[in-house]
């Protein structure tokens, strides 16, 4: 049984770091993901977790949930009952949205080691929940998750939301022209939410050292970012994969929508941006 990569506990300390050095109104509130990950007391004392240096990513990894949450709720609002997560790691929405979560079918797909570590793990926190399916997938055995996954429960008749975050950088162009041609067969009415980095000269300037400082230690920890997107190019692979329609969701929308007026001046990366496209 693996534990979660160093990523996905990252991504759970930085959600719970917001909650307890950020300025209120908070994004997101999210400490479950830090139960989950149960690191050693002094984790705030990583150099990932400075308070003022990785501000910008924290804010990052915030607000992509938190948008990805708000199309879930938008979307449930319309009647559609089906939730994928690809990618899941120590996600927790299912915990911390019990009343929204009480009106779907939630999906978590993952590596089935770190997977198997999380259903331990909220056994024994007492967070399982009969709303989620878990469904493990050996992506580098070439196992199909789409296979996988309406063996689990999922209906391929009926629409559902898609997100993918902090994924499509670790996968090959052609790995993410394929999911999206997988995606793009989904019922009509169905949204997904994907992440994508933008190549280094699209960043804004003083922020380009830093990205490609975490592109160095990502392939120093075996987890190499393959694929880099501008807004057009991401566009026109959803385009192509068939999506009746896509639009880019920039770091200046979510900075507008997320932090515009904040005190403390918090906002988003210019590094990852979002794909939102429906079928």
């Amino acid at each position: 049984m693996m534990a979660p990569d160093s990523s996905a506990v990252r991504v759970a300390l930085w959600r719970a770091l917001h909650v307890r050095v950020d300025q209120a109104p908070h994004v997101l509130t999210d400490e479950i993901g830090l139960r989950l990950a149960a690191p050693d007391a002094d984790w705030r004392e990583r150099g990932d977790m400075h308070p003022e240096g990785t501000s910008r990513y924290r804010a990052g990894i915030v607000a992509r949930a938190r948008f990805v949450e708000d199309l879930v709720a938008e979307q449930a609002e319309r009647g559609v009952a089906q939730y994928v997560i690809l990618g899941a790691g120590l996600d927790t929405f299912v915990q911390r949205r019990p009343e929204l979560a009480s009106r779907l079918r939630v999906f978590e797909i993952d590596q089935p080691g770190p997977q198997a570590w999380k259903r331990r793990r909220l056994d024994e926190l007492g967070l399982a929940s009969d709303r989620l399916r878990l469904v493990p997938v050996d992506f580098e055995a070439g196992e199909s998750w789409w296979e996988r996954l309406a063996a689990a429960g999922f209906d391929p008749g009926r629409p559902a939301v898609v997100a993918s975050t902090g994924v499509s950088m670790y996968l090959t162009r052609e790995t993410n022209a394929a999911t999206l041609r997988r995606l793009a067969a989904l019922a009509p009415g169905s949204t997904l939410a994907m992440t994508f980095i933008l190549p280094t000269e699209l960043l804004e300037a003083e922020e380009r050292a830093a990205y490609q400082a975490v592109q160095v230690a990502a392939r120093a920890a075996g987890t190499p970012f393959l694929s880099f997107f501008s807004p057009a190019q991401m566009l026109a692979l959803a385009g192509d994969a068939g999506f009746r329609d896509a639009r880019h969701v920039s770091a200046a929308t979510l900075n507008d929508r997320y932090f515009a007026g904040r005190a403390d001046g918090l906002r988003t990366t210019s590094g990852e941006e979002l794909l939102v496209a429906t079928t």
